[in-house]
């Protein structure tokens, strides 16, 4: 695993033990490609962080603030070992991620990055705290991966599904706030 591109290419990152499900590098690759005009000085919000490898993306494509959180352990050591190696002190809240969408109130992100365990069911409810927060800029995204053997819906809230991409074996689903 390791950064793609920007001002940290190349630099070797570590995942963390467990369940995690480190987003393959080709993956990762045509996600940041669909999302590369919206990264410069954009504010991003990765829930269930992982490794941090999507937040350091953002961060090494131009992104001006990334907030990354996990409740797991393992994966609050790695995102902590990953950032501790590129000198960049993370912004990083070990947590339930709905009560770390509400330590951010104020904070408008413009992307939310949402990768739950597939099997949690936890997409509905991400929403509603996103929503029921006012976390989301008004042209902002949330980028919710799944299972490609999973179709997400295609409304959450206020929210509705523009576009899907399968890659491999999982599926991008991008959401935008609806327009009355």
């Amino acid at each position: 695993m390791r950064v793609i591109a920007g001002k940290f290419k190349g630099r070797k990152l570590v995942a963390p033990k467990g369940e995690t499900r480190p987003t393959l590098d080709r993956t990762k690759e045509t996600l940041f490609n669909i999302l590369h005009n919206r990264l410069p000085q954009a504010i991003v919000l990765d829930l269930f962080a992982g490794s941090g490898q999507i937040g350091i993306e953002c961060l090494s494509r131009g992104a001006s603030r990334v907030v990354l959180c996990d409740n797991g352990r393992d994966a609050i050591v790695a995102i902590k070992q990953n950032f501790a190696q590129l000198k960049v002190d993370p912004e990083l809240f070990c947590c339930h991620f709905a009560d770390c969408i509400r330590r951010c109130v104020g904070t408008k992100f413009d992307i939310v990055f949402v990768d739950p365990p597939y099997l949690a069911g936890l997409y509905q409810q991400v929403f509603e705290t996103l929503e029921t927060c006012q976390s989301v800029a008004d042209d902002g995204i949330v980028v919710c991966e799944h299972s490609a053997e999973v179709d997400l819906p295609q409304q959450f809230g206020g929210f509705c599904c523009y576009d899907t991409r399968k890659i491999g074996s999982v599926k991008f689903s991008f959401y935008q706030r609806s327009q009355a």
